[in-house]
């Protein structure tokens, strides 16, 4: 994720995040544009939105942004038709090939941003005279007149693993097979390439634990892949559940009497130790003697082997079918992929070098840790479709398992005159990094909503 200093020239295409640690007393942003009168936050890029960014008639036209209150930048598109699209980043707005967006177009987003982010500076120093914004120093940069904050436990232990600065991390992006693939006509699957994004601790007080995956920021995408949707595609979709056999009498009454001191102290365990005894007695005798049995048993380590020994019979286990876990979904995909002339040759070998680089691990550059590989986004679509695929499945971001390439899927090796095999055949399996939630799919609407949809 990119940082920006409200100081330099340029803003990056990538997700940014305009100072991210300059937090005011509620932990918002101190730049964040989100503001009691106006609760989405969402501003002009360009002054007026009936003024063009770019230079190709009829040009660009309602761009908005938002400074969020983490200080990430993004953006939101209207196109006077009603449909209105967000964006994580100006990269992202670029790749969806939006009428009007031209060569010039990414520079007067960044020279638009430029000035209103530099008026947010100017506009918090003077309401805030004794707490500026200056510009960023440190990895950790603060802006205060303080200087940096000191780095957190986390942020240390990011800092000493660092990055790698030798890894690539841009891939061609408009690689396909076969090389007459008609992204706008075709039904296709697209392989989009991402930088792997490390778990954070949540920020909100109301949940625990980790930020999901799809929850992280988005980074930029750094390679794509179009490849025809192939033959005998499918996903199973899971859950682990377990039969639990270990609620028999006895437990359940200790698990009683230990939930009862928990939440009511020593009360609460005397009313349940009562009701337990009160079960008890009101029996004829045979489940004091029972439950004696199987404590003796218990204590001597023969466990519930004593009861059934003396009676043939086994405390009821009150057995029930229970949720355990969540499972992560596999996709395998298989493409043969033959070439017809030279240049599709080249496309050829491009993809396969996309995918084995790409899912490779890397070094950090003292050579002390192994990095995370890249990730993959997985898309169906249809036709000249920029959405998911409305009547297959969706995926979650996925992680490249393996790779298998044969290089001779005729059964005989042959090659053209200048080297490349006739024939490639790739096999990949890809796993999603996160389960699928029932919150996943939304709450469905009805006719022409989710419930019209695969999802996931």
């Amino acid at each position: 994720m990119g940082f920006w200093n409200t100081t330099s020239t340029t803003l990056g295409n990538d997700v940014t995040y305009v100072n991210n640690t300059y937090k005011d007393a509620n932990g918002n942003n101190k730049l964040t544009t989100i503001t009691s009168t106006n609760t989405s936050g969402y501003k002009d890029v360009v002054e007026g939105s009936t003024q063009r960014i770019g230079d190709k008639p009829p040009g660009l036209k309602g761009l908005s942004y938002a400074v969020q209150n983490d200080g990430k930048i993004t953006y939101k598109y209207d196109d006077g038709q009603g449909n209105i699209k967000q964006y994580n980043s100006i990269q992202e707005f670029s790749n969806s090939s939006i009428v009007g967006y031209d060569a010039n177009t990414t520079k007067k987003i960044k020279d638009g941003m430029q000035k209103n982010l530099n008026a947010g500076v100017e506009s918090y120093n003077k309401a805030n005279p004794t707490s500026k914004i200056g510009p960023a120093t440190g990895s950790n940069p603060t802006g205060d007149s303080t200087g940096a904050k000191p780095l957190t436990k986390v942020e240390d232990l990011k800092a000493a693993v660092g990055g790698s600065q030798k890894s690539r991390k841009n891939f061609p992006t408009t690689l396909r097979y076969p090389l007459n693939l008609d992204t706008s006509k075709q039904d296709k699957i697209k392989f989009d390439m991402v930088e792997y994004r490390p778990a954070e601790f949540t920020s909100d007080t109301k949940q625990f634990g980790f930020n999901r995956a799809s929850d992280r920021p988005i980074t930029k995408t750094i390679g794509s892949v179009f490849l025809p949707i192939p033959s005998g595609i499918s996903d199973t979709t899971g859950c682990n559940w377990g039969g639990d056999p270990g609620a028999t009498a006895d437990k359940i009454a200790l698990a009683n009497v230990a939930m009862g001191t928990i939440t009511e102290g020593g009360g609460g365990a005397t009313k349940a130790i009562e009701n337990v005894l009160g079960a008890v007695g009101s029996d004829s005798g045979g489940v004091k003697t029972a439950l004696a049995t199987q404590i003796a048993g218990d204590a001597s380590g023969i466990g519930g082997g004593l009861l059934t020994r003396l009676t043939g019979a086994v405390l009821n286990p009150n057995l029930e079918l229970l949720f355990n876990s969540p499972t992560l979904r596999t996709f395998s995909f298989t493409f043969k992929m033959s070439a017809r002339s030279e240049e599709e040759a080249k496309q050829i070998i491009g993809i396969l070098r996309f995918f084995k680089q790409g899912m490779a691990p890397r070094k950090s550059d003292s050579n002390l840790f192994l990095l995370s590989p890249h990730t993959f986004k997985i898309t169906y679509t249809h036709k000249n479709q920029k959405d998911p695929h409305k009547f297959l499945n969706r995926f979650k971001e996925c992680a490249l398992l393996n790779l298998t390439t044969n290089y001779t899927p005729e059964g005989q090796y042959a090659t053209f005159y200048d080297g490349p095999m006739v024939s490639y055949e790739m096999q990949m399996q890809f796993q999603e990094l996160e389960p699928v939630f029932n919150e996943d799919y939304g709450p469905g609407t009805g006719s022409g909503g989710p419930d019209t949809e695969i999802g996931f």
